[in-house]
């Protein structure tokens, strides 16, 4: 009894599901005639072959004919201009994998993939820093640099404006003008920077000379091998003052005095220095310091120009002061012996002053002010050479100078003036004949031809001298 009910349950159970595949599948196989082309829809650029396997199905025994078959295949397959899965036969497509593993039909193998092998890669920066030691010494290096650069420019600046508020007063005094030289218009009266040493002041419109150049010349300390390379060569702030004497308000000599050092290096650098006083002497002889040599044309312009007042300020201020330089004749720099020179250079009448700024162990404001009584001394020099006159003898002696200078210069310059008239005289004629030419008349051109040829026959003959005697 058991065992028939349990045989009718079963029974019961597959005819249920049969019904239920019977109502679900072909249903829906039936309804949806285009599930063939919304596979390929779907799969596009995949083709999947289905192999059917024998089953055991009673109602699928029954095996259809071959020719059946065939035209069934045929009615759903779609027929294009070009097969859409011709891609699929080029072999370039799948570079890279084994045809004999890969096929048309076949998918590729998870496990036989290729394996990707990621490299490792160390850390770039690390904690060793060894390896950046020269790019650490550079960026250090260019931090002191640019450092140094606005240290030492802002203290030359401050230096410059100390000493042009000090002195301000007391050039407004003597010159009308300060801080133009009255040639150009400048909107701001001033120090001129022309760069981070160096600043310049004009002066101008005051009697017995044309104008006054005052250069504050500091050391370079914006620039950092100029400052390491002044440990080894020391170099001090300096002020450098320039005096253009009118034409009438001076004689002729040439008067120097300055430090044993500076005056080496003037009497060989300075052209009138080296031409009007080839003699130095001690500074003792004339009651100054020994650390000073005189240079002087004409021995009575030494008495006159070291008086009491300038003695006791070179004796007083003699590390102050470099040079005192008094010439009719300056015309700078010599020339360089490469240079051909046909005419002598032109001179101007000047009074030149040095002076040192006694930075070392002061402040800037107490070094400045120690530079006061050295700017009154040149205001009295130029008083003192705008009355000062030679004498007689001394006047004529200093004419012959000069003259002897004029002739030797003639003479060492003979050969490069004669070579420059004859350039002229060759340039005159070139241009002479370029004119012939140009003009359409042959009978002027034959004659300058004749004459041409005159010329260089003459040029060319040997010369003769010609002796007259004189008639018994």
């Amino acid at each position: 009894m058991h065992y028939s009910l349990i045989k009718l349950i079963i029974i019961i159970t597959i005819l249920f599901n049969n019904s239920l595949a019977t109502q679900n599948f072909p249903e829906e196989s039936e309804d949806n005639e285009f599930a063939e082309f919304e596979d390929f829809e779907e799969d596009e650029g995949k083709v999947v072959i289905e192999e059917h396997t024998p089953t055991n199905d009673p109602n699928l025994s029954k095996q259809s004919d071959p020719d059946d078959n065939y035209e069934a295949d045929m009615d759903g397959i779609v027929e294009d201009e070009e097969n859409e899965f011709e891609h699929f036969q080029d072999e370039e497509e799948f570079e890279g994998f084994d045809s004999d593993r890969v096929g048309l039909g076949s998918k590729v193998d998870d496990k036989e993939a290729p394996k990707i092998t990621i490299t490792k890669v160390p850390l770039h920066f690390r904690s060793n820093w060894d390896s950046f030691y020269l790019e650490m010494l550079m960026i250090s290096g260019l931090f002191v640099y640019f450092i140094n650069f606005f240290t030492g420019k802002t203290k030359n600046s401050k230096m410059a404006s100390i000493w042009y508020s000090t002195h301000k007063s007391m050039l407004e005094d003597n010159f009308s003008l300060v801080g133009d030289d009255g040639k150009m218009e400048i909107e701001h009266r001033g120090l001129i920077k022309e760069s981070e040493h160096l600043y310049t002041l004009w002066c101008s419109g005051r009697t017995c000379c044309e104008g006054m150049l005052v250069e504050l010349k500091f050391i370079k300390r914006q620039d950092l091998v100029a400052v390491i390379a002044q440990m080894m060569r020391p170099v001090v702030d300096q002020i450098h003052v320039k005096v253009d004497m009118s034409k009438d308000d001076m004689d002729s000599f040439v008067f120097c005095v300055a430090n044993k050092k500076t005056a080496a290096k003037l009497g060989k650098d300075m052209a009138d220095l080296s031409l009007f006083c080839g003699e130095r002497k001690s500074g003792e002889k004339l009651s100054l310091p020994s650390q000073f040599s005189v240079m002087s044309e004409i021995g009575e312009v030494s008495l006159a120009m070291l008086d009491s007042k300038i003695t006791a300020m070179l004796n007083r201020y003699a590390d102050l002061i470099d040079y005192i330089h008094f010439s009719d004749q300056f015309s700078g720099p010599k020339q360089q012996e490469e240079s051909n020179l046909t005419k002598l250079p032109s001179t101007k009448k000047v009074l030149l002053f040095g002076f040192n700024i006694p930075t070392k162990g002061r402040s800037a404001q107490e070094a400045i002010e120690m530079m006061k009584p050295l700017m009154s001394l040149v205001f009295y020099c130029m008083e003192k050479v705008k009355r000062y006159r030679l004498s007689k003898e001394g006047k004529n002696k200093a004419d012959k100078n000069r003259l002897k200078v004029e002739e030797a210069f003639l003479k060492t310059t003979h050969a490069a003036r004669a070579e420059a008239a004859a350039a002229r005289r060759e340039q005159k004629r070139r241009q002479e004949k370029e004119r012939i030419l140009q003009e359409d008349d042959p009978e002027k051109q034959r004659k300058w031809e004749e004459k041409e040829m005159k010329r260089q026959m003459k040029k060319k003959a040997p010369k003769m001298k010609q002796l007259k005697v004189k008639a018994l």
